[in-house]
């Protein structure tokens, strides 16, 4: 009996340490979906109920330890690019990102999956995950200020004598100090951190934001209105991509962590099916959170620990008020943070073949320069075959990529005669 009751403590104090190290999601992903046409509330309502029910989905059905949460890099895709960018409605990108989880969820109960990966070079894989990092590291230093529209360039450097830049760098640094020291729940200690800060040099907006939960704010309807514009297709593929590579690797690697790889079957689709649901919750995608690492390290072994995570993001519901006077600055540095641990990924580009090297280095660059990361994926995936065909390395060719490549080549060409 007593052993029974020390493997629940121990789910329990993991699932709680998998939410204090989440739950910076809150905040951030609603400041996002704000910037795309919704209220900062309903942004964070939404980011709350689709992990809630995701996370839940986790521990009951695959049994895992496995915390979802709305995928950074993902939804700065919603938010910019496909919001932004195409001009589509809030409503009518939810049918964007319903449309990818759709097809995702097909890769997870079929072998479609499996051909895409295979199709799909590891160097333009790696290359989107870099220039996705890149883009939230540029988003980070735009939102706190750090970095300005310039005069005589694109951009420069923020005024060192405002407030807001002093407060910015100042939590940055602390962010980086709290985050180098692998101190738990870093991320909700910075956003704290940084909100006392934005007070003490008076810059913190203090007007909280009421909790009004209603049907229309727990459930919304994707709009299909769009759906005879090329643009609407155009923005279902990068994101349909994204989700299918980016879970894939975070489940493999968790999974391995867990000895439970017999359980990735499971794992995929509930990510799937929680990407899905999410477009209906009114954000973008869920994917497994890059912090389960510390839930694993906490000793969660079962679902138990999933379902605590998912009971306690509801109850982050009552909170919303406090949560909504968290100021950009004090939520910046996360953006940033994790921007760079994404780049990382640049190691698992092989440098030295430029026939690999050179597309992939056009996605990087090119996603944060064009401000928008199907327009940057574009120019490595056409630069692709081009490449290879020059280097006569033709059999690197498959028949799919060569079909993505040409539609994207097709998007460009619709831009330049104006279509």
């Amino acid at each position: 009996m007593q052993r029974n009751t020390g493997k629940w403590q121990k789910e329990i104090t993991a699932g709680l340490v998998g939410y204090l190290t989440t739950v910076y999601i809150v905040a951030v992903n609603g400041a996002i979906l704000s910037e795309a046409g919704v209220s900062l509330e309903t942004g964070m309502i939404a980011t709350i109920l689709a992990s809630f029910a995701g996370t839940i989905l986790m521990g009951l059905y695959a049994k895992l330890p496995l915390i979802l949460i709305p995928g950074m890099g993902i939804n700065a895709l919603f938010a910019y690019s496909i919001i932004e960018t195409t001009g589509l409605s809030f409503q009518e990108g939810l049918a964007v990102v319903l449309t990818a989880s759709f097809l995702f969820l097909i890769t997870a109960f079929t072998k479609l999956g499996t051909i895409l990966k295979s199709a799909i070079p590891e160097s333009l894989k790696h290359a989107i995950t870099v220039g996705l990092g890149f883009f939230l590291i540029l988003i980070g230093l735009e939102k706190s200020s750090l970095v300005v529209s310039g005069g005589d360039t694109i951009i420069s450097i923020g005024d060192f004598t405002s407030p807001v830049f002093i407060v910015s760098l100042l939590t940055l640094f602390i962010a980086i100090f709290l985050f180098m020291k692998n101190i738990p729940a870093n991320f909700l200690i910075t956003m704290i951190a940084g909100t006392v800060l934005a007070y003490l040099f008076g810059v913190l907006n203090s007007t909280q934001v009421s909790v009004h939960v209603n049907v229309n704010d727990m459930l919304m309807t994707p709009s299909f209105s769009a759906a005879g514009d090329l643009d609407f297709w155009l923005a279902v593929f990068p994101l349909t991509i994204i989700l299918i590579f980016e879970n894939m690797g975070l489940l493999h690697g968790q999974l391995h962590m867990l000895k439970k790889s017999h359980s990735y079957n499971k794992a995929y689709q509930v990510t799937a099916f929680s990407a899905l649901l999410s477009a209906f919750f009114g954000t973008s995608p869920t994917v497994s959170a890059a912090e389960n690492a510390a839930v694993i390290a906490s000793n969660g072994k079962t679902g138990r620990t999933a379902v605590t995570a998912g009971l306690l993001f509801l109850t982050t519901l009552f909170i919303i008020p406090w949560i909504s006077m968290i100021p950009n600055t004090a939520i910046s540095p996360i953006l940033i943070i994790v921007g760079v641990l994404m780049a990382q990924n640049i190691r698992n580009v092989p440098l030295d073949d430029m026939s690999e090297a050179l597309p992939a280095f056009l996605i990087v660059a090119m996603i944060p320069f064009t401000y928008s990361i199907a327009d940057g994926m574009a120019f490595g995936f056409i630069a692709y075959p081009i490449v290879k065909t020059a280097m006569g390395k033709l059999k690197d060719l498959s028949g799919i990529l060569l079909v993505i490549s040409s539609l994207f080549l097709f998007h460009f060409v619709m831009k330049i005669i104006g279509i």
